[in-house]
């Protein structure tokens, strides 16, 4: 996998759902059908928008697990639950936070509302050293640091410049084209 480079994979920037960290969550959401109907060509669908800053630099990325997230607000009490995540706590621990926390108190209709006009730059969080790579990173680099961060994506800089994602599901295609060729 030396050969290829993760600009080779990655999903250029004027192909992926952009935003303005001034968006709404609901512009954000519509932003993401959008792209998934339009854009894409792999037969994977976007999992994720970019959000921009007034200078149009891209800041972040809002996924679909931090739009979940974002329905709850409370969920900032825990603390970071990508970290938590990875601790393996049970399923008994899990329902007790529901009651602890008193999460989920409201429909997820009024949570839904309410979401909607959460400003998009208020939780968009940046993207940390782990979630970048240059586009002229070789595949095996790429893989090794989805795999290390557990991440769904990264974000593919040029020149200090994002010009696409890499998406793990355009990475999996590749290694798994590549184990069939190697059983021919």
């Amino acid at each position: 996998m030396d050969a290829i480079k993760v600009k080779d994979l990655m999903v250029p920037l004027q192909e992926y759902a952009v935003i303005s960290e001034d968006a709404t969550l609901f512009e954000a959401v519509t932003a993401l059908e959008d792209s998934r109907l339009r854009f894409d060509s792999r037969g994977y669908r976007h999992r994720a928008v970019l959000v921009q800053d007034s200078a149009g630099a891209i800041v972040g990325k809002l996924s679909q697990w931090d739009i979940l997230c974002s329905l709850e607000p409370k969920y900032n009490k825990i603390g970071d639950l990508k970290k938590l995540s990875g601790f393996g706590l049970s399923a008994e621990f899990l329902r007790s936070m529901i009651d602890t926390y008193e999460l989920w108190q409201c429909s997820l209709d009024d949570l839904c509302r309410k979401a909607s006009d959460v400003r998009v730059g208020d939780i968009t969080s940046s993207p940390t050293e782990g979630e970048i790579i240059g586009s002229g990173a070789s595949l095996n680099q790429a893989v090794h640091q989805l795999i290390m961060g557990h991440h769904q994506s990264l974000l593919v800089k040029h020149n200090d410049q994002v010009v696409g994602i890499l998406r793990l599901s355009d990475v999996f295609a590749e290694v798994a084209k590549r184990m069939k060729a190697c059983r021919m």
